[in-house]
């Protein structure tokens, strides 16, 4: 028992260190994915050239997301004809070279690993644009095309707001109530793999033993322990099946093992090869160029962690020192709860504002929690709104399943008892809701 709190404390306390720069970073990710155009983003991946690619990398960051909606959107732009290495870059840099994971990364491991985020993401992305003509032939990106179009055929106007500029939205209550729905979305969508990675954490710090990392890791070998690490790194993410900004916890807790400081990078770069990604893909593209996908992703996440590393033992950039504890286990007046406070103040201004933003323009995904443009989803079943197809297939297969119990209303992702919920019939299916307003904004929205 004694273990078991002090796993749960330890991951507490990870948590506590990192709240205000979550607070911040969700925060900055609403704002960036409520000014940016969709419209840019898709007409800027058109080739892979070097200027393309730049460029491609700088929207990803400012569309940061979980993997999972980076996925479903790096398959929407291809699918509408954006180049297939443009597309999956954007996906990289979504994921990997954001604001919100450097700052977490710089709180729970060191400077050192926040700058690797972005040196070792720009050699990953390298990397890529390198190896992918060579390992993805054109008729088989095509081919992945006309399934999508097959599968995924339908179009949808353009997203909210983008008939306004930039400039007068920034100006205006509507931008920034938008801006709070994406962050408030964000974290509601993410918020399962933050519980899972700061208490996986937690017991791997507390709970495993030193010599089973020992032998994992293979220390003390040089080049061969570095190669090795490189490569379980990814490994890890994939079994884990923990992905975006929950796995720097695991990782922090992984280097506090032994892991290196190259074997840790490509861990962090790897939340886009967890097991269920990989699954993803295949429906996507199809089993043959997933598993091109899945060993190209392996090899330049790898590489460019090896990479990192060998470039800041050259520059004589020191690597963080391996902390008996990594993060205090108890509360104390300091700069960490000052700025706790003070965020969560933000955090309650964000709220009121998500409260404050139109609905008519958005839907919830009522699987992940998810803001989703209803000019623009990542799926659509019936009057719903999905940020993904794995999000769909999931809705759909609760719905297929017995509902004499339980059932979940479509607009809020509530669960409720069908004796007593209100409900509605559209196209021969049942609905239930909690309440009468989500059963009329339902009522009110059709595709």
């Amino acid at each position: 028992m004694t273990t078991v709190l002090d796993s749960l404390r330890e991951g507490f306390f990870m948590f506590w260190e990192t709240l205000w720069a979550l607070v911040l970073g969700f925060t900055l990710s609403g704002a960036v994915q409520a000014f940016v155009s969709r419209g840019e983003m898709q007409r800027a991946l058109g080739d892979h050239r070097p200027r393309t690619i730049v460029k491609t990398s700088l929207l990803g960051m400012a569309s940061s997301s979980c993997s999972y909606a980076a996925s479903a959107l790096a398959k929407s732009l291809f699918s509408r004809g954006a180049d297939f290495t443009s597309a999956m870059v954007f996906m990289f840099a979504s994921t990997n070279l954001v604001v919100e994971l450097g700052i977490v990364l710089w709180l729970l491991l060191g400077w050192q690993f926040a700058l690797a985020e972005f040196i070792g993401g720009a050699i990953m992305i390298a990397l890529f644009v390198v190896l992918a003509p060579r390992v993805f032939p054109h008729a088989e990106v095509e081919a992945a095309r006309a399934r999508l179009d097959t599968g995924h055929g339908h179009q949808h106007g353009e997203p909210h707001g983008e008939q306004r500029g930039w400039r007068d939205r920034l100006r205006s209550k509507e931008g920034w109530a938008d801006a709070a729905g994406y962050a408030v979305s964000d974290l509601t969508m993410l918020r399962r793999e933050l519980v899972i990675g700061y208490l996986v954490a937690g017991v791997i710090a507390v709970a495993v033993p030193a010599d089973v990392f020992t032998t994992l890791f293979v220390p003390g070998h040089g080049l061969l322990t570095d190669l090795e690490n490189v490569v379980i790194g990814p490994l890890i993410a994939f079994v884990s099946f923990v992905c975006s900004i929950g796995n720097v916890p695991l990782a922090a807790a992984l280097y506090e093992g032994g892991i290196s400081f190259g074997g840790t990078v490509a861990f962090i770069f790897a939340d886009l090869i967890a097991f269920p990604l990989v699954v993803i893909y295949g429906k996507f593209y199809g089993r043959r160029l997933a598993t091109r996908l899945f060993l190209s992703f392996w090899l330049v996440m790898s590489t460019a962690g090896l990479l990192t590393d060998l470039l800041f033992r050259a520059l004589g950039v020191g690597f963080p020192h391996r902390k008996a504890e990594i993060a205090m286990t108890r509360f104390a007046w300091d700069r960490t709860t000052v700025l706790n406070l003070v965020f969560l103040l933000v955090a309650a201004v964000v709220y009121w504002l998500y409260r404050q933003r139109d609905n008519g323009a958005y839907a919830k995904d009522p699987v992940c929690g998810m803001q989703v443009e209803k000019a623009n989803p990542g799926a659509v079943s019936g009057d719903v709104y999905f940020c993904s197809d794995r999000c769909k297939d999931r809705y759909e297969k609760r719905l297929d399943a017995p509902t004499a119990d339980a059932a979940t209303d479509p607009v809020c992702g509530m669960t409720v008892d069908p004796a007593t919920a209100t409900s509605t019939v559209r196209d021969g299916v049942t609905y239930f809701f909690c309440c009468d307003g989500c059963r009329e904004r339902f009522e009110a929205t059709r595709v």
